[in-house]
């Protein structure tokens, strides 16, 4: 049978899979800590011989968030616009977005950018035809500046070569993508979010210090968060509709959404930036582990209640990240912060992000899939009062859907199928359909 190992670097465990593409069986699982301290070359080796003892694998595919992930600047034009489509994008591509800035680049703020250190500038600024100056006179900023990240540019079509050209005199390694706002109230994100994908593999994850050598960068396909979107994407094709994810993690909450427009969200385009049908967004606040006191002040600040309990497990989090929940009263109190995680990431999700902009279309969705650990390894009464607490979550300024089916990815295997969809898309569809099965 022919077998593959899928394998994800995460930055606490090294997690991997070994599936059969023929029929799309899971065959076995393996995890070990992940090795940041000395080389993640240990530990992925630990995952892949484990695995390998059930079969021997024709192909081995890595993708990793270790080290921080990417780390993406924003640098745009206008707040609301084009910089905000970049931020929108940077996040799809599976980045982290430490730093974002509208506007002209002046001395202070490339000190700013060079201060939080970006894996990855994407540079952005004008419609297709439109005013090139600031993007013009970002590209001579950042082609001076003292940074060692790589550029992606994804701004005015017409002012590219240019723009290009003004980076190559300075030796700036950059890639040129297709403009990520073409248009007014319309986003185009594949280009950019292929060219980041490049970029990370060729000038990021072997420059982290993650590993000796060159075969941890000859391994890993994609960040992790992109992975998990194309696993996403495809197991929405599967089931041919819409599908949310929450994945709740020790420190960040993320959540997906795979939609189809339809109706007037089909034919009207009313958000000055557009909608990003396939999006990720990252709440960096809230966390089960090293943000754990954050989900405590969001839900305080989204008045959603919290047991006193769980308030008092939270600091205890807070100051031991290690402690695990071992009681019924400690997996209360991971329950009642879990959902308050979820759900306030999938309020900031599913909202406007300006006033004149709609709600996120997600009253259709079929399906509310959860994970991250505390989900994977909970009593299965944990499981199902988090996204319950989602789906029935009136007050968010977000129309909650009407007849989801709610489940857990507990074989964690999104990021596996979003790996085979880039090498046997066949594959991929087969182990999306071992996702529902498995919760």
């Amino acid at each position: 049978m022919p077998l593959v190992t899928c394998v994800d670097v995460g930055s606490t465990f090294t997690k991997g899979v070994l599936v059969d593409t023929l029929d799309g069986s899971l065959v076995a699982t393996a995890a070990h800590p992940t090795t940041v301290a000395t080389d993640v070359m240990q530990g992925l080796t630990a995952v892949c011989r484990g695995l390998a003892s059930h079969g021997e694998p024709a192909e081995t595919l890595v993708c990793s968030s270790a080290g921080g992930g990417l780390r993406i600047a924003v640098v745009g034009q206008e707040l609301e616009v084009s910089t905000e489509a970049g931020r929108r994008v940077a996040l799809s591509a599976g980045g982290r977005v430490v730093h974002v800035s509208a506007g002209g680049l002046d001395p202070t703020g490339v000190r700013t950018l060079r201060a939080v250190a970006p894996d990855l500038v994407l540079l952005v600024g004008g419609t297709d035809g439109g005013n090139d100056t600031i993007l013009l006179h970002n590209a001579d900023a950042l082609a001076r500046a003292r940074l060692r990240a790589p550029v992606v540019v994804a701004g005015n079509a017409e002012a590219a070569d240019e723009v290009s050209r003004r980076l190559t005199a300075t030796g700036r390694r950059h890639t040129v993508a297709a403009n990520v706002v073409p248009r007014i109230g319309e986003i185009s994100p594949d280009g950019a979010r292929a060219a980041i994908r490049g970029a990370f593999l060729e000038h990021v994850i072997g420059g982290k210090g993650l590993s000796r050598g060159r075969a941890f960068a000859d391994l890993v396909r994609a960040p992790t968060p992109d992975a998990v979107l194309a696993g996403v994407e495809v197991l929405a094709d599967h089931l041919a509709g819409d599908v949310v994810v929450i994945d709740i993690g020790g420190a960040t909450t993320d959540v997906y959404s795979v939609l189809t427009p339809r109706g007037e969200d089909a034919a009207i385009r009313r958000d000055v930036v557009g909608q990003l049908w396939h999006a990720r967004t990252v709440e960096a606040d809230l966390g089960m582990r090293w943000n754990a006191q954050g989900i405590v002040d969001a839900a305080q600040r989204e008045r959603i209640p919290l047991p006193d309990s769980a308030i008092r497990y939270a600091a205890r989090v807070a100051a031991d990240t290690t402690l695990l929940a071992v009681s019924s009263a400690d997996w209360a109190s991971e329950q009642a912060l879990a959902a308050a995680a979820a759900t306030i990431a999938m309020r900031r999700h599913g909202r406007p992000g300006h006033p004149s902009e709609q709600p996120r279309p997600l009253a259709d969705v079929q399906l509310v899939l959860g994970s991250g650990g505390v989900l994977r390894h909970s009593p299965d009464a944990v499981a199902a009062g988090v996204l319950a607490a989602v789906t029935s979550d009136h007050a968010g300024g977000w129309r909650v859907p009407t007849g989801a089916r709610a489940g857990v990815d507990t074989a964690y295997l999104l990021f596996a199928v979003g790996l085979l969809a880039g090498t046997d898309p066949m594959a991929a569809q087969l182990l999306a359909a071992r996702v529902l099965c498995a919760d």
